[in-house]
């Protein structure tokens, strides 16, 4: 029985539009939510959320099947936003210097009340805000491990570093983030 990396790599190859059109359907939001997450701009995002799938359509050939599609096409993403991230100023993610600001990732829980939804609202709000200020190195890894549920070893696979330096970057992101989600230092 074919396995769904492998019916996905065979509608690549066969630029099936009906294949890339589920591909869009599903992993839309977590590609735009990533590359939001990556820019802090959502018309950035958006544009490279395009260029993202348009490199899918003319690569797709080479999407194998071995991996999860999920991290291939996150990796793809990843590229467009270093690209674009490299055109506008000179510092790579890789390149850039460790904040000490920073605070956990808390999924805001979903209530029955308004007074619920609100305060979800605004604590979705609050957390975007204390994540905007954490360096890109350690956004982008918490992003990919927190909200996209990327296992370790798939962000390393996709940002092309040793599990190690995910592990790292995970941990300062998270003590970066702590002091802004309690009121610490802004």
């Amino acid at each position: 029985m074919e396995t769904e990396e492998a019916q996905i790599a065979r509608g690549l190859r066969g630029r099936d539009p009906e294949v890339l059109d589920a591909l869009i359907e599903q992993y839309q939001h977590r590609l735009l939510r990533y590359l939001l997450h990556l820019t802090g701009n959502r018309a950035v995002a958006e544009d490279l959320f395009q260029e993202t799938w348009l490199r899918v359509l003319e690569k797709g050939h080479l999407y194998d099947g071995r991996n999860r599609f999920v991290t291939w096409l996150m990796s793809i993403g990843h590229n467009v936003a270093i690209d674009y991230l490299r055109k506008r100023s000179p510092a790579s993610l890789d390149e850039m210097k460790d904040p000490e600001e920073g605070t956990p990732f808390e999924p805001p829980a979903s209530g029955p009340s308004p007074f619920d939804v609100a305060a979800e609202q605004q604590q979705h709000e609050r957390f975007n805000a204390a994540l905007e200020k954490v360096s890109p190195l350690f956004r982008e890894v918490l992003v990919l491990r927190f909200q996209e549920q990327l296992k370790l070893e798939e962000i390393a696979t996709l940002i092309r570093i040793p599990v190690a330096t995910v592990k790292t970057r995970i941990y300062r992101g998270v003590a970066a983030l702590r002091p802004l989600l309690q009121g610490g230092p802004q």
